[in-house]
Parts: structure tokens; sequence; C-alpha cells
């Protein structure tokens, strides 16, 4: 569950990571009275679970309480990259000498966490790293080791970071872990021009399967701000929006990321991860069709399921039964492989769908979805 940037800020606070004064609300009347309380001119942040704020005008400077009231009043209700501004973020303008980049997060494959950190801050990491790799250091941390001050000085070092971050480091460490997160940033990170070290932003992800210790946060902490992820929940599905225009479901999160990479390398931009499991029921299937077919941005659908203990033949039926109840306005690829593939093939070829085809293998499923949205664009 994503935090949002205030919540992530608060969390800092309370490990003895300082962030500047601010306050939340959802009132541009409210934040003209706040910036007063702040010393009149504040920065003015959307408050989204998204990046890009900035470039889509969601952070602003205002430079007294009347402008402040002004600027919340065109942030609030913002759409930024489908997500909604419901609340608007007033905080004190730093006076910024160096801006720098530090995070922690999970590597899966490795059995470990990254520390992913560089001098180079205040821009996307990934816009930094794949036009100077050499500006961003990656650092393994043991998770049984932690981040000591070693390890910390040992990072630092490794970003060319200033020594005043080693303890920034540390306590970020202590958020990772006390608070069951998966991704813990800041960025920017900043050393301002009388030489104190601040967490401008932060972003902070925790561990679905820490909701029971992670109470306190309720609705605002567990919940989406984005209206397909929420149809989504609320349906029980394992849904994730994205930029794209190929809708994507799957079973089984290994199958999924394998299919968004080859939607990819087609040249084309997934819309979603979504997640079916180890079931495909009718009812499964016409609630996913329902969800990606509600995104106004997806062209195309691409079903990929590799048959196991839910047969394919099984899976083709719920197709059938979902198009029962689902109009389809966009066309679908579907690719079946496994138990009882062939089965499952004749299944959707005696239904003939006119907007359904059908392949063989992934890379021609992904191909022709690709080609098929780009031909609907």
């Amino acid at each position: 569950m994503d935090l949002y940037e205030h919540q992530a800020r608060e969390l800092f606070a309370e490990h003895g990571i300082v962030v500047p004064r601010a306050e939340v609300t959802d009132s541009s009347k409210e934040a003209r009275e706040i910036a007063r309380r702040l010393g009149g001119r504040v920065v003015v942040k959307a408050q989204v679970k998204t990046g890009g704020r900035g470039k889509a005008g969601g952070v602003k400077l205002a430079a007294d309480p009347a402008a402040a009231e002004l600027t919340a009043r065109q942030i609030l209700g913002m759409d930024i990259k489908g997500h909604t501004v419901g609340t608007v973020m007033l905080a004190e303008p730093v006076d910024i000498g160096a801006e720098f980049y530090v995070s922690y997060v999970l590597d899966r494959a490795a059995g470990r966490f990254l520390a992913i950190a560089s001098a180079e801050g205040g821009m996307e990491i990934e816009e930094v790293a794949a036009t100077r790799p050499e500006a961003v250091a990656r650092v393994p941390v043991d998770p049984a080791e932690g981040v000591t001050s070693a390890k910390a000085a040992e990072i630092a070092e490794a970003a060319g970071l200033p020594p005043q971050t080693v303890d920034v480091l540390v306590r970020l460490w202590e958020v990772l872990v006390r608070e069951d997160a998966l991704l813990v940033e800041v960025n920017p990170l900043v050393r301002t021009a009388q030489g104190h070290i601040l967490a401008l932003d932060g972003k902070v992800t925790l561990d679905d399967n820490a909701q029971f210790r992670q109470a306190r946060w309720g609705a605002d902490g567990t919940g989406h701000d984005d209206a397909l992820e929420a149809a989504a929940a609320a349906k029980g599905l394992n849904y994730v929006k994205l930029d794209g225009e190929v809708g994507v479901i799957g079973n089984g999160a290994g199958l999924v990321m394998s299919t968004l990479d080859v939607v990819a390398g087609c040249g084309a931009r997934p819309a979603n991860f979504l997640d079916i499991g180890g079931g495909a029921s009718a009812q499964v299937m016409a609630d996913g069709l329902s969800v990606i077919l509600s995104d106004p941005d997806v062209k195309s659908v691409l079903v990929n399921v590799f048959g196991g203990i839910t047969a394919c033949d099984a899976v083709a039926d719920g197709i059938v039964r979902a198009l029962d109840t689902v109009r389809l306005t966009k066309p679908l690829v579907v690719r079946l492989d496994g138990n009882n593939a062939a089965r499952g093939r004749a299944i959707l070829d005696g239904h003939a769908h006119p907007l359904v085809q059908q392949a063989t293998t992934m890379d021609g499923a992904a191909e022709r979805a690709a080609r098929l949205a780009a031909a609907t664009a």
C-alpha cells in the first residue's frame, strides 16, 4: 500500500528525519489560512500516489496567502496520470544549496534490499540512470545486517553524498524496518544554504501483508485514489493501473509481469497489471474485463493464460460466459497454453465472437494486441 507524500513525511519526522513544516487540506479557502500560519510564502503540492506531479503542474510556489488560495483552487480536482487531486499539502519553502536522491527498495530476486542513491536529486531517478548511469550508486543491503553507521557511510561515499547524510540514511532504514516498508524514497533530500539536511519529498510503500500492523493509516493509507483501482479492489481483483493502451489479464504474477515486458517489447504500452490467480471463473473474467474495458485508454485487451490446476477449457468457458454479461467494445486477443489448451481454443472458436482473436504463443499474442491497439488509436 502506497502512502501519500504527507504521510511519508509524517513517518520520516517520527524517526528523526527533518522535514519542513507543512499542512494538508482539501479546501482552497483553508489553504489561505495555512499559508498565513506558515509565514505566507508556501509550496502547494498535489497529494496523489503517482510521480510527475511537477511536470503536470501539481507543484507550484505561492508568494502569499492569497496566491496560495488561488493555486490550491487550480490544483484541486486536477487529473494527474489518471489520479484526481483531492488534497494539497502546503509546505514552507526551503533555500536549497544541493539536492540528493536516496532510497531503499526490496530486491526480491536477490533476497535482499538495495540502497539506491545519487548526488543528482530533484529529478526522476530513471532519467538520471538513463543519461548518467555512473551517477547512481546501487549498494546491496543484507537484511540481517541492516544499515549501520558504517554501511550508511559506504552508501554515502559510493553516491558522492556529503557526510551529513549518513545519519539520515540510518534513520531511513529504521523507517523501512519498523514500518514494514518495501520502499522508502526521498527525492530530493536537500542540503540548505545554511548546511541543514532536510527531506523535501517522500515516497513510502508498505507491505500489504502488514496491514494488520499498519491500521493507523486506515482507509486513507490503504485506499485507492484511482477509480479503476478502487473498482477492481471492490471486486477482489489484483489490479494496478498503468499508463498504456493494451489491457492485460493473466494468471500468476510472474506470467503477468512477463506479458507486460513482451507487450512493451512489441512497441506498445501495457495499460494495467491484472492477475486473476489460479481461478478463471466466468465471474472473475467478467469482473476483470469490466474493469479493463472501463479504462478509456485501453485500445485492445490481451488475455494470457497458462493452464495448470485451472484447465484452459475452464478458462475459455469463463471467457465465453463473461462475454454474455460484458459488452466487448475493444479487440480481445487470447493466448491459451498448458492443460487442455486445444479444448479451450475450440470453445473460443465455437463461440466465434467477432472481436475475439486467438494466438498460440505469448509473443504472437502480444504482437497482435499491440498492432490492434495501434490500429484503433
